[in-house]
């Protein structure tokens, strides 16, 4: 049975929305950098998302367990403050592998079967919907996930497959407006409503599909 992937399942967001998924009853597979994270699925995958290779054996693992994805969820970000000129070039670019490449790996590795198929959803986190100069790396990260969207939805939007991300404005703390188990619902409305062809979805703690 077709489930849910998750890369990038620590706690926080990508725990709360394999936890959204499993509700529905999709088998969840969680693909994250150590299997340290405590959250029940039927496959834990062990993968760096900046190693293109070990990404791409976890998601045929996946796809070998439960057949080709539903929906595959790219949560992985590298969060942290830096400021124009804090960062060295190599420090800039594993940023840069980690916010957005590994979203183009993925996707560039699941998206074509989905394309074929006629159906499937490919959902990133993205944030930042205005720059900081506090978070430099991260805001240019963050709009790289933009860019990417749009790219993927030209190229596999017309074949039934769903790309858009969920752009958090604010930080992630449960029993706020900013909970996790909140933000989870979006992720789902998303994928559970394809007709809709928005590319990004802002929560700014309001109700699925009211952002």
């Amino acid at each position: 049975m077709p489930g849910a992937v998750v890369i990038g399942a620590g706690p926080g967001i990508g725990r709360a929305v394999a936890r959204r998924f499993a509700r529905e009853g999709l088998p969840v597979a969680l693909i994250s950098r150590s299997a340290s994270v405590d959250v029940d699925a039927e496959l834990a995958l062990v993968a760096d998302s900046t190693d293109a290779d070990a990404l791409r054996t976890a998601l045929d693992k996946a796809t070998e367990q439960f057949g080709l994805p539903d929906v595959v969820v790219y949560n992985a970000a590298l969060v942290r403050a830096d400021a124009l000129g804090e960062l060295s070039v190599r420090e800039h670019t594993d940023a840069w592998a980690v916010n957005v490449v590994g979203a183009a790996v993925a996707a560039a590795h699941v998206l074509p079967a989905m394309a074929r198929r006629g159906s499937g959803s490919f959902l990133i986190t993205g944030g930042m919907p205005d720059a900081k100069p506090e978070y430099v790396s991260l805001s240019l990260g963050k709009a790289g996930v933009r860019t990417l969207i749009s790219l993927l939805d030209k190229q596999f939007g017309a074949s039934g497959v769903r790309v858009a991300s969920v752009t958090v404005d604010g930080g992630v703390v449960p029993g706020t407006a900013f909970d996790p188990d909140r933000i989870a619902e979006h992720y789902w409305w998303l994928h559970a409503n394809p007709a809709d062809r928005r590319l990004e979805v802002l929560f700014t703690g309001q109700s699925p599909g009211g952002a």
